[in-house]
């Protein structure tokens, strides 16, 4: 086998050691684009159990308008960036946490599911998986919202 290189455009040196790719041979190349994979870690994120939803602060808050709207379709990918080359793939997430669950746990429970669907669906490797984990949540019993104020 040999061992390709090929720059990104972060300058991140992108190695393969698998040889010929599955994307690219000598009748053509297949380009997956970035929303594709996007959708692919976004829906394989989702999966994992421990995981609330998806997305930052404001991500998060402009999702739930979008899914209030009618007819709206839900964004699978709020919360995900990713990098796509012609054989790699680097994926960056962006996570709310149900509160209980181990992090460090649902952390590797995530890598390795989004790791599996992206190169399962795409043959792209994925050379790293980096989640940010911006809040925890809280789940409030149905009796919660009603208790009266402490302060008036």
């Amino acid at each position: 086998m040999t061992s390709t290189q090929e720059p990104t455009s972060t300058g991140k040196d992108t190695t393969s050691s698998r040889g010929d790719s599955v994307l690219v041979s000598s009748k053509g190349r297949t380009m997956i684009a970035d929303t594709v994979v996007s959708k692919i870690a976004g829906i394989a994120t989702s999966e994992v159990s421990g995981v609330h939803s998806l997305g930052g602060g404001a991500a998060r808050a402009i999702g739930q308008l979008r899914e209030r709207i009618p007819g709206a379709s839900v964004n699978r990918s709020a919360g995900v960036s990713v990098e796509v080359g012609e054989r790699q793939a680097a994926v960056d997430l962006d996570i709310v946490a149900e509160y209980g669950v181990a992090i460090a746990d649902l952390a590797i429970g995530i890598r390795r599911n989004v790791i599996a669907a992206i190169e399962r669906m795409t043959s792209l490797e994925v050379t790293e998986v980096n989640i940010t984990v911006h809040d925890v949540h809280l789940d409030e019993g149905p009796g919660d919202s009603d208790a009266p104020a402490r302060v008036q």
